[in-house]
């Protein structure tokens, strides 16, 4: 079971370890800087900062991090039309193949085949003609937020784009289509609502083990799809919970169990009602628990953003990190909670090494 936590704040990366006293702040790396993504892939960490001096750098450790190594960042070529500079990266993630792909802002896909050394654009994305529609969503710029390495072939990529819907690509990259069917956006007018180039998918997670099945947050509500994408549903939670938020967890090994963390609205983001939960369904949406054992009573004000709830992959351990500087980790699929710290600075990302 993995027992470590990569945990991206405002001010560095801090880790936690599960050890014989429980979970316990073991190091603290890059202090003063925010941390904007993490992953841990092949006994390799990788952490993206976001210096507010220097910009966005990425950095690499082999050994827990002991040692760090700075990488050569994803970058837009010299001379590109609009002259983009990359923000942020926003997300990183890697294959199967042990290729890396990194979503930023703006919305580019950039991939490794070196292990980080050396990053090239996906053009085929960049160029696509709809980009002309995309917009920003919480940012100035559109911003790949959620990039998904298929299980069954390493080829088949799906991103996430705040604001420009669900694409995906059966050849490593080299070809796109749009895969929005069945969301619809609240936020546009009633013809446009459904135009697949203006969706904004906050979040979107998939089934490990059934990979045909994949969950998204969207701006306007919860909606999964367990037929490779071939149409969203929309799937409601009942009255008085809330259908707006940021995260979804998927569970690795059960397609039909999922994780989301409500909040109010766009233009208030805190949590309904001062009430902090977590949603969990079992039956695909049709049903949802509603999980706060442990969380802290109303009147809350904790927002987690998109990378700040985690599953492992035995679907057992769930972490959750807000903007408010607070760390839970629940031990039994989020029925209970035990918050490990309140005193962390604003939390972008969790993850599970």
């Amino acid at each position: 079971m993995q027992d470590t936590l990569l945990i991206g704040s405002r001010k560095g990366l801090l880790v936690y370890r599960k050890g014989t006293d429980g979970w316990q702040l073991l190091s603290q790396h890059f202090l003063g800087t925010a941390v904007s993504a993490v992953l841990a892939t092949g006994g390799r960490w990788y952490a993206a900062l976001q210096d507010g001096h220097f910009g966005p750098k990425l950095h690499a450790s082999d050994d827990g991090g002991a040692n760090w190594t700075e990488l050569e960042m994803p970058a837009f070529a010299a001379g590109m039309e609009g002259a983009p500079t990359l923000e942020l990266i926003w997300t990183l993630v890697a294959g199967q193949d042990g290729t890396l792909w990194a979503g930023g802002i703006p919305a580019g896909l950039f991939r490794s085949s070196d292990a980080g050394r050396s990053w090239s654009l996906v053009e085929s994305l960049w160029q696509r003609p709809e980009r002309a529609k995309w917009f920003g969503g919480g940012y100035d710029h559109p911003g790949i937020h959620s990039i998904l390495v298929d299980p069954r072939d390493p080829a088949w990529l799906v991103v996430g784009i705040s604001c420009g819907g669900v694409l995906r690509s059966r050849d490593a990259g080299r070809s796109w289509e749009n895969a929005s069917t069945g969301l619809w956006a609240a936020y546009m007018p009633p013809e446009s609502k459904e135009d697949p180039d203006i969706q904004d998918t906050h979040r979107l997670a998939q089934c490990q083990a059934v990979p045909q099945a994949i969950w998204c947050q969207h701006h306007n509500g919860q909606f999964v799809t367990q037929d490779d994408l071939g149409k969203w549903v929309e799937i409601w939670p009942a009255e008085p919970l809330s259908n707006f938020g940021f995260a979804v967890a998927a569970h690795p090994l059960d397609p039909l169990t999922a994780w989301f963390v409500p909040a109010a609205a766009d233009d208030r983001r805190i949590p309904l009602e001062g009430d902090f939960y977590v949603l969990r369904t079992r039956d695909g949406g049709r049903h949802y628990d509603k999980l706060n054992l442990g969380l802290p009573a109303a009147p809350a004000f904790h927002l987690v953003y998109r990378h700040g709830l985690a599953v492992d992959d035995q679907g057992l351990r769930l972490a959750m990190a807000s903007t408010t500087g607070s760390l839970w980790l629940s031990e039994d699929a989020g029925e209970n909670w035990l918050r490990l710290s309140a005193e962390l600075p604003p939390i972008a990302c969790v993850s599970f090494a």
